[in-house]
């Protein structure tokens, strides 16, 4: 219950059929039932938030296989130069321009976007390179292993202690990845490449002292001239999509911005509003979609062994889960 220091000293008492205690109602009788209300409906619309955020992420493999077409580095280039105009234009409407210009003056901020702009685009173009060679059950895979990641490099790099049901889980998931290579015969790189890049993002993300809106309107801007200028010879070369695809493609290409973008800012509601361990759990709503179009809508192969790999993997998923209900309740300011 919140409220006051003087509503919290104000009693409540409520008589029972057996005790003949007058009712007696302090302010926070009512300024508690609307803090109750409003925190419940916080969490409603940070659910409802989460749940379209990482929805969004799953069916993203829709949008990108329209694009089997382009080439992945022409793709990230688009995603880059769209989605800094898209961040900037979303800045300007919330009006947080001057926590981007904070960011920019701080040459330990840019350093640190710098790094996590160039994770995320190596994550990026990691899933991208899976949607377009048929290789999404990897990428979905990456996706499950990276709490666990998170948890790896929580220990490696910030000296965290785990506790032994995440010592169990990073083991069950380091037997999947063995027994996967073992018997494919080669290393599921997509999947360690999405896991590692995306957990690593998140660590520098949560080092570095920079809102999210802010964080990553300055690291797409930093790649801003790189991508540009690729995308500038291309055109010069005659060989860029943008005036030569199609109609479709073209505008594609131009909503990669917000393709980026609105999971982004949806999660970030989310994770401002919702318990760090729903959260935790609503990220496998992501690589679960996918797997499930991989293998329904794609039809992937998917064998023993894969299945086996998988399921050592959800094994790790589900000590980690428990490990994670059974923590007291935080919440997330990111």
């Amino acid at each position: 219950m919140t409220g006051t220091p003087d509503d919290r000293r104000a009693s409540v008492t409520v008589a029972s059929p057996l005790s003949a205690t007058p009712f007696r109602a302090g302010p926070a009788a009512f300024g508690g039932g609307c803090a109750i209300q409003a925190a419940v409906s916080k969490s409603r619309r940070g659910l409802a938030h989460g749940i379209t955020a990482y929805a969004l992420w799953g069916v993203a493999p829709l949008f990108w296989k329209q694009l089997v077409d382009v080439s992945p580095t022409e793709i990230l280039a688009h995603r880059v130069v769209w989605g800094v105009l898209t961040f900037a234009a979303i800045v300007w409407i919330v009006g947080v321009g001057a926590d981007v210009r904070a960011a920019f003056r701080d040459m330990r901020t840019v350093a640190a976007m710098a790094l996590s702009g160039t994770l995320v685009v190596i994550n990026w173009g990691a899933f991208v390179v899976a949607v377009e060679t048929d290789h999404l059950l990897d990428a979905s895979l990456g996706y499950f292993i990276n709490p666990l990641i998170s948890v790896a490099l929580g220990m490696l790099v910030l000296r965290e202690r785990l506790r032994a049901l995440q010592w169990w889980a990073i083991g069950f998931a380091v037997v999947g990845v063995v027994v996967l290579t073992w018997r494919i015969g080669r290393v599921p790189w997509i999947s360690i490449v999405v896991a590692t890049s995306f957990g690593a993002y998140g660590l520098v993300r949560k080092l570095a002292r920079v809102e999210s809106l802010a964080g990553s309107t300055v690291e797409t801007a930093l790649l801003t001239p790189i991508a540009l200028g690729y995308l500038a010879i291309l055109a010069v070369c005659g060989e860029g999509e943008l005036g030569h695809a199609s109609t479709s493609t073209q505008l594609l290409l131009l909503s990669t911005g917000v393709v980026t973008a609105a999971p982004l800012l949806l999660f970030t509601s989310a994770a401002r509003r919702l318990p760090l361990s729903t959260v935790g759990f609503l990220q496998y709503l992501a690589p679960t979609t996918q797997f499930v179009l991989a293998l329904a809508l794609y039809h992937e192969p998917f064998n023993r062994h894969q299945l086996i790999a998988f399921g050592f993997i959800w094994l790790g998923l589900i000590a980690f889960s428990i490990d994670l209900a059974r923590q007291p309740i935080s919440r997330t300011g990111r």
